[in-house]
């Protein structure tokens, strides 16, 4: 009897407004994933709403290393460890101490780099902080940063982003380690009124581009959807490509749709009645 693949994410909840975990859990759930929360922190809502004295926030770093040590306890192990956004050095560490105990020679690492978007690091990244999550990656399979994180990645300024698929390929090159990882560049325009991504696939050596039809909005939460819709696919046998293809046109859906519903931006993407779309992909 085949079981379904065990996935680590690692990662925060939010309350209010669809990212990171309340996304990575039923979409992977949905792809045949059977999820092990992780979590790095809770937070009342995500952070683009506007602060708030009566925000909610609990850092859970303690709770991780106590959750850690209880797996290793239960001899448990792991098809696939994702990550996504991290709060602190302390966490970034952890991750790292984390992956090391659980990997074995099949477990498939993706790390989201979370650092940035809009061609800005987020406020609470620090230097040492975006240099840390750079060493994190490092280790991964597969990592999937936006075009701001890539430039924090590879140490470039975000103005040079390349628009060219040329120019696209050499970041990407780059940015594998000499073929050594996967990578996945989210939110690449090659094109007017086109937006996707490219990938460089490590097993076959190659790059690969997806793009979809440009939506007229931008919603918080797309890149945690789109690494775990890659990733679900990836653990289902599929190529990269194949996973990066299947994650634009998601997203792309999504977003078209939650427009046409008049959705508040900041609640995220309406994705839970497209799930059965991955159901039957």
């Amino acid at each position: 009897m085949n079981c379904a693949p065990k996935i680590a994410v690692i990662q925060d909840i939010s309350g209010f407004g669809r990212c990171s975990m309340t996304v990575a859990l039923p979409v992977m759930s949905a792809m045949g994933g059977q999820c092990c929360p992780l979590p790095t922190a809770y937070l009342s809502a995500h952070t683009a709403f506007p602060a708030s004295d009566n925000a909610a926030f609990l850092d859970l770093t303690e709770q991780m290393q106590r959750t850690s040590r209880h797996w290793r306890e239960l001899s448990v192990t792991f098809d696939a460890v994702y990550s996504g956004f991290l709060g602190s050095l302390a966490q970034i560490d952890l991750i790292a101490q984390f992956t090391a105990d659980f990997r074995q020679s099949h477990t498939l690492v993706l790390t989201d780099p979370v650092m940035g978007d809009h061609g800005k690091p987020y406020r609470t990244y620090t230097p040492s902080m975006c240099r840390r999550m750079g060493e994190l990656a490092s280790r991964a399979d597969v990592i999937t940063p936006n075009l701001t994180e890539a430039a924090l990645l590879l140490g470039e300024d975000y103005a040079d982003a390349p628009r060219s698929e040329a120019g696209m390929r050499e970041w990407l090159r780059r940015l594998s380690l000499n073929g050594k990882r996967s990578v996945v560049i989210t939110g690449v325009s090659l094109a007017s009124e086109q937006l996707g991504a490219g990938c460089f696939d490590r097993e076959s050596g190659r790059t690969h581009f997806a793009m979809a039809r440009q939506e007229p909005g931008q919603f918080p939460g797309t890149g945690d959807l789109f690494a775990s819709v890659v990733l679900g696919d990836l653990l289902r046998g599929q190529t990269l490509p194949h996973g990066v293809e299947l994650a634009v046109a998601f997203v792309q859906q999504c977003v078209h749709r939650t427009l046409a519903l008049g959705t508040p931006t900041l609640e995220g993407v309406q994705f839970e009645q497209l799930l059965g779309e991955l159901i039957r992909k």
